[in-house]
C-alpha cells in the first residue's frame, strides 16, 4: 500500500488513492487487477519473483484504473508517466513467453 501511494504521488499527481493493495494467488492470466468501485488493487503473487521496477509498473497500471477505468487513450497517457512502462511491458511479455504461459488479454498489459 505504501509503495502504491508513493507511485501515485510520483507519476499520477497523487490523484490515484487506493483503499487496499494486496497479493493474491488466484490470478493466472493477469498480473494485477483493480476494482475502481471499492478502490481495491490485487497483484499476482507471480510478481514477487520479478524486479521492483516491473512490480512498480503493474502498480502504476492498476492505479491508473482508479483514474480511467477503461484501456483508452486517457488511461494509457496516465500509464506512460511511468518512465519504465514500455520496458516493463516487454519484460512481462518475455517472461510469459519463456514460461510458456498465455499473455494477459491484449488490452490489459498489467
Amino acid at each position: 500500500m505504501r509503495r502504491a501511494v508513493e507511485l501515485s504521488d510520483l507519476y499520477l499527481g497523487g490523484l490515484a488513492q487506493p483503499e487496499s493493495v494486496r497479493w493474491v494467488s488466484n490470478q493466472r492470466t493477469r498480473w494485477g487487477s483493480c476494482t475502481p468501485g471499492d478502490r481495491s488493487i490485487r497483484l499476482s503473487e507471480r510478481l514477487t519473483r520479478m524486479p521492483d521496477w516491473v512490480v512498480d509498473y503493474v502498480l502504476v497500471h492498476e492505479l491508473a484504473h482508479l483514474l480511467e477505468p477503461q484501456h483508452d487513450d486517457k488511461f494509457w497517457a496516465w500509464v506512460s508517466h511511468y518512465p519504465l512502462a514500455e520496458k516493463a511491458k516487454g519484460y512481462l511479455i518475455g517472461w510469459s513467453d519463456a514460461s510458456r504461459v498465455p499473455h494477459p488479454p491484449a488490452d490489459h498489459s498489467g
